[in-house]
């Protein structure tokens, strides 16, 4: 009897403690490969922000070329700590009304090895996190090449540290967490066709347009397109991280990524060239590598959503349509001094509406199929999220400015620009003969 009773007490305990542990979520468990794919992506992204820097630099004259380097460089630094100490919570962080995170996770509190299985279940929260604050750094970057060659270094910081906190961290919330209320239209955007390239795109035309046009001789050529081709290069090496690293695990979808991005900037490249070519009767280096940068921003949103025949459509479209976005400075006359408009705001919306096109379940079960797979309701949902975008980021891009001007100015003197930022700005020169 007492052996039976024994039995019987084991048997209960056995059972309370299997049912017990079965009630508890399941531990979330780390992969190896897929964290060391978003941890090497994330350096790649990371070198992208140089790059950007080296593409810039070449373009302008020689006596900004460190400026403008600089106005890349130091965002490594300003944005870095910003997304640690607050933006990374507000893009990221648990959800108010669709449209911005609580500061729950303020300095990365409770961010650490854990996944958060909403965003990334096989990679630490903190490789999530890192992967995410790479595309925040480089995001404000592409801005300034509006405005090289005339905006004061110190409205330059200012007006980034806002921007982030009160463009890019509400923009990235609304279409990448969760909870935002473009994510929960089904707008579509793998790795920041609307959120980095819009954003950046759109309001660099802003600034542009406030700052107005530079100083001085009628024609400025570019100084040193070996720079701008080395820059070029890097960006396309770099953005394979920047999309394919965007399937956040090491996969299938990274390699469809990896090659829609590679055929898209290659596709772009030569359609710009072959425009170029007929219109202008020279093809140029520096129309090959704005192609090839093109291609990439146009792909962007579509990478992981479309198969390589509709990357390679997106390309072909995204070149021309860039360059034609391009030209159209000369026709309006504002100066918009390296293109950041006519590729990252024309590319970045011409790629968000043609993955509403060319994306497909077949790719990607988390998407949708689009309009040439008989859903046209996806190329609205793409229109929308590109709209809200835009129109949000002009409106308090132009408070932003207004507010920086009142307080630090925007611009350079006249005596100052015709000197150059590089001595009056940082006190160096980038070349000493």
């Amino acid at each position: 009897m007492k052996r039976t009773t024994s039995w019987l007490c084991c048997i209960v305990v056995w059972l309370f403690a299997n049912t017990a542990w079965a009630q508890q979520p399941a531990a979330a468990k780390v992969n190896a490969g897929d964290t060391a794919w978003v941890l090497i992506s994330s350096a790649l992204v990371m070198l992208m922000t140089p790059g950007l820097a080296f593409f810039y630099c070449g373009m302008v004259r020689r006596k900004n070329v460190l400026g403008t380097i600089m106005h890349s460089y130091i965002l490594l630094g300003l944005i870095t700590v910003q997304w640690v100490l607050w933006g990374y919570t507000l893009a990221f962080g648990p959800d108010v009304g669709g449209v911005i995170g609580k500061l729950s996770w303020v300095g990365l509190h409770g961010v650490g090895a854990t996944p958060n299985p909403d965003y990334a279940p096989t990679i630490p929260h903190e490789a999530f996190m890192a992967f995410q604050m790479m595309f925040a750094i480089i995001t404000p970057a592409l801005i300034f090449g509006a405005v090289a060659e005339r905006m004061k270094f110190s409205a330059m910081v200012v007006f980034s540290l806002l921007w982030a906190t009160l463009v890019y961290d509400p923009i990235c919330h609304w279409v990448w967490n969760v909870d935002g209320w473009l994510h929960k239209l089904g707008a579509l955007d793998f790795a920041g066709g609307t959120v980095v390239h819009v954003s950046s795109g759109i309001s660099a035309l802003v600034c542009a347009l406030v700052l107005g046009a530079r100083r001085g001789e009628k024609k400025m050529e570019p100084h040193n397109m070996t720079l701008t081709v080395l820059g070029a290069g890097l960006l396309w090496f770099g953005w394979f991280g920047f999309n394919a690293g965007s399937a956040l695990a090491a996969n299938g979808l990274a390699a469809t990524a990896f090659v829609n991005t590679h055929v898209a900037s290659a596709s772009a490249a030569l359609s710009w060239t072959v425009l170029e070519w007929r219109l202008r009767g020279k093809p140029s280096l520096l129309g090959a590598v704005s192609g090839c940068v093109a291609g990439l921003v146009a792909v962007t949103p579509a990478a992981g959503f479309v198969g390589v025949l509709g990357a390679l459509a997106i390309g072909l479209i995204g070149g021309a349509a860039c360059y034609y976005g391009v030209t159209v400075k000369n026709k309006f006359r504002f100066d918009d001094t390296l293109d950041a408009f006519g590729i990252h705001g024309v590319g970045g919306t011409v790629g968000a509406l043609l993955t509403g096109v060319f994306c497909t379940v077949a790719v990607n079960e988390a998407g949708a199929n689009g309009l040439i797979y008989g859903n046209p309701m996806q190329m609205m949902r793409q229109a929308a999220a590109v709209g809200a975008t835009i129109a949000y980021a002009v409106v308090v891009t132009w408070i932003l400015l207004k507010a920086v001007d009142m307080f630090v100015g925007l611009r350079v003197s006249a005596e100052e620009e015709e000197q150059g930022l590089d001595w009056t700005q940082h006190g160096e020169t980038g070349y000493n003969m």
